[in-house]
């Protein structure tokens, strides 16, 4: 496998968390092949104490997802214990969002059960001697599935990925001092509206319904988790997942 990527290290923005982190300027960053940067952080981070915990956040269509899988398979290719832990799991189901009248905006901040996800987090990272079970989500249904991943007793690496990691209000905030490492994926945002189209037209909507819901609801969503970019340990630029 191929991972191609630019990488900045440091965070300019304000965070409670007190790491060691890099300083390496953004603007003197190439976009070159940084595969075994990332793999190194994340397998050192793994190794600093018996259940570390990855924060992965980006904009809707930034290439979460797509590095998280490729970061898990190659760290498990390694030996490394890993699980993952997706944000998306928490989305309020159908029911509830009609209940709440946001059936129309799902993937805004509120259309997610933030507080469930915060203690999820909370026990992924304490609770080493019982399973943690999570949900996950099923983009064929577009809903939650309860109890569809977990992670093991013992030691892990656990990556949890979503878009609302940063944002400074409850009970999001209560992440900033959960995480052992923060990484934000960000791509050009023309890419990113067209891999949103393509997602939803992929999973039922009509061209024109996709772009829609891009227009209204992920753009707006992606301006508010653009603005908390630099509280990151890591930016990720451009990532992409290439086979030979």
């Amino acid at each position: 496998m191929t991972w191609r990527c630019g990488v900045t290290f440091g965070r300019t923005g304000s965070s409670s968390r007190a790491r060691p982190v890099s300083s390496w300027r953004r603007t003197s960053m190439p976009r070159v092949p940084m595969r075994d940067d990332l793999l190194r952080r994340a397998r050192d981070l793994a190794g600093s104490s018996p259940r570390a915990v990855l924060g992965i956040a980006g904009a809707p269509g930034a290439g979460k997802s797509t590095l998280v899988r490729a970061l898990l398979r190659d760290l498990s290719s390694e030996g490394v214990a890993t699980a993952w832990l997706p944000m998306d799991g928490f989305h309020l189901s159908d029911a509830q969002l009609h209940r709440l009248g946001r059936a129309g905006r799902k993937g805004a901040i509120d259309t997610f059960d933030g507080w469930g996800y915060v203690n999820a987090v909370a026990r992924a990272r304490s609770e080493l001697d019982a399973p943690v079970y999570v949900p996950d989500f099923e983009r064929d249904l577009e809903q939650p599935i309860a109890a569809g991943l977990v992670i093991d007793p013992g030691p892990a690496l656990v990556v949890t990925e979503g878009n609302y990691l940063f944002v400074p209000e409850a009970p999001w905030n209560a992440l900033d001092s959960l995480l052992d490492e923060s990484w934000f994926v960000t791509v050009d945002a023309d890419v990113r509206r067209a891999r949103l189209v393509d997602r939803h037209v992929l999973f039922g909507k009509s061209r024109v319904a996709a772009e829609r819901h891009v227009a209204l609801v992920d753009e707006p969503n992606a301006r508010l988790v653009e603005q908390w970019r630099d509280r990151a340990d890591v930016v990720v630029q451009d990532f992409e997942s290439r086979t030979p």
